[in-house]
């Protein structure tokens, strides 16, 4: 979609919660996954990527028995862009 149309769609959406009194969620876009060029991601990103919820990844980080596994940096889940590529061709 061009930028146009997005920002078109968005202010519909705004003016329909302000009638309903809801606030906008925050919109957040991220990097295609491709074009990242950490090597690491946010736990955000990384559920993003993966089509999962972030609490989901937490769990796996927490009892360790997901499909990937993050590294932790300063306290913070850090999830390795390569690791989600592998996942999401199948590998693993």
């Amino acid at each position: 979609m061009t930028t146009a149309i997005i920002q078109q769609i968005q202010q519909a959406v705004e003016a329909r919660l302000s009638v309903l009194h809801v606030q906008p969620a925050r919109l957040i876009q991220f990097t295609p996954l491709a074009e990242v060029s950490n090597p690491t991601v946010p736990t955000d990103a990384a559920a993003y990527y993966l089509n999962r919820k972030s609490q989901t990844l937490r769990a796996w980080a927490c009892l360790e028995n997901g499909p990937i596994r993050p590294v932790r940096i300063n306290g913070r889940l850090a999830w390795s862009v390569a690791d989600i590529k592998r996942l999401l061709v199948g590998g693993l």
